[in-house]
């Protein structure tokens, strides 16, 4: 049977004075939980200053874990999490509209990962990041949403250039700007031992993925491999907030589909 163990951490960085980021889960209850729902992590990164990036963020995430809740036992992940991201879209459009008279503009990027059986299924928009860490090498399952990584897809730029672009920040897809957002979404198998890190751009932005990989993949306590995380991003920047989810994989269960039907594998 699949079976998890996490850490999260979040910190204001040292020049912000509040936090924009915010994450969360959702744990199954039971052993049949665990193969009908699974888990969920997710993670977003508020855009808009004061407090409208804070209320963006923790909008969209607690509308995406409420929406897993209550959905229907044994939905594939590919089918669910897309579409929880759009209900999160709406809800987070809906209340900077509803802000005031003239609606008040906020937005956010979100990430989120969800684990059944021997599979990470992961949807995000925006610029936070998850990465898959197996064998002490770690590998981005996301594509940055913003001006820079267009511009690298499209050739215009190296990914190095990309990397250090000004644009690197400018988002080109966000959840809580227009009435529907197309999330990015990935179908990852997972093997026992793996480590998959959600983080904002606060902690990619300064940290080097095989940084992440040697902090991590080695089987260390998960709490204390955050905590140097935020401290290295915090040493070599720490302008924006940064946060970070570390999710180890202890073991899976290898199944098959027929008909859209699980079967295990033996």
């Amino acid at each position: 049977m699949l079976d998890v163990e996490f850490a999260h951490l979040s910190d204001c960085g040292r020049v912000r004075g509040h936090n924009e980021d915010y994450l969360g889960y959702v744990v199954p209850a039971t052993p049949a939980q665990v193969r009908t729902h699974g888990w969920l992590f997710a993670l977003a990164d508020g855009v808009g200053g004061q407090e409208r990036g804070e209320v963006a963020s923790r909008t969209a995430v607690e509308r995406l874990l409420a929406g897993f809740r209550a959905a229907a036992g044994g939905e594939a992940h590919t089918a669910l999490l897309p579409r929880l991201v759009q209900e999160a879209n709406l809800r987070v459009y809906e209340t900077g509209r509803a802000a005031s008279a003239g609606g008040v503009p906020m937005a956010t990027t979100l990430v989120a990962c969800g684990l059944r059986f021997d599979r990470a299924v992961v949807a995000h928009v925006g610029d936070s990041r998850c990465y898959l860490i197996r064998r002490g090498q770690a590998k981005v399952l996301t594509r940055d949403h913003t001006v820079a990584s267009e511009h690298a897809r499209l050739g215009l730029l190296s990914a190095r250039e990309a990397a250090e672009a000004p644009t690197r920040h400018l988002l080109t897809r966000s959840l809580g700007t227009e009435l529907f957002v197309g999330a990015e979404t990935s179908d990852n198998q997972v093997l026992a031992g793996d480590v998959l890190l959600l983080c904002s751009d606060g902690l990619h932005g300064a940290v080097r993925a095989s940084e992440m990989a040697h902090l991590v993949g080695h089987g260390g306590d998960l709490d204390a491999a955050g905590q140097k995380l935020v401290a290295l991003a915090n040493q070599r920047d720490g302008s924006d907030n940064i946060s970070v989810l570390l999710i180890r994989v202890r073991s899976v269960e290898r199944v098959g589909m027929y008909r859209g039907r699980p079967y295990r594998l033996r």
